[in-house]
């Protein structure tokens, strides 16, 4: 059974490779566009582009930092991405890898996205990580994106 299910992934895969394969492009922290598609990461959440944060008295823009360090970790590569389905603005709704690793996970763990308990738990092992080590976000005063969308 191990075997059949790892030889579906690696078809999986790609099957995903193929269709994203070419052109990228990074709209913000938990969004990206391959070949004109456009692809919300599951189970986490970043905050808004225009989403700023405070720390030490001072203005963070981190809604572009999550978007910047999504950037950075992507690099030249191009995502693999396993698709669950789509989501009500038609968006497709996947997790996608770079190397083998997952970037929801790395953007967690990084303190830039949260685990997005409405939908999924899990990231919150890596949500719990940057916590408690003060990483990214963490160390500043903030707002979740889900309530700054509420309050904006």
């Amino acid at each position: 059974m191990k075997k059949l299910f790892s030889t579906i992934l690696a078809l999986g895969l790609l099957v995903c490779n193929s269709s994203f394969a070419g052109s990228l492009r990074v709209v913000d922290g938990d969004t990206i566009v391959l070949n004109g598609e456009k692809i919300r990461f599951t189970g986490i959440d970043t905050p808004e582009l225009k989403q700023t944060c405070s720390q030490n008295d001072q203005e963070i823009n981190c809604g572009v930092n999550a978007k910047n360090l999504l950037i950075k970790k992507i690099g030249n590569n191009i995502p693999k991405c396993i698709s669950e389905g789509k989501d009500r603005y038609k968006r497709t709704l996947a997790e996608c890898f770079v190397n083998n690793e997952s970037l929801s996970k790395f953007l967690v763990r990084s303190g830039y996205a949260f685990a997005y308990r409405k939908y999924s738990t899990k990231f919150i092992e890596d949500e719990e990580f940057a916590k408690t080590n003060k990483l990214g976000m963490w160390a500043m005063t903030f707002q979740y994106p889900w309530d700054f969308r509420k309050a904006s």
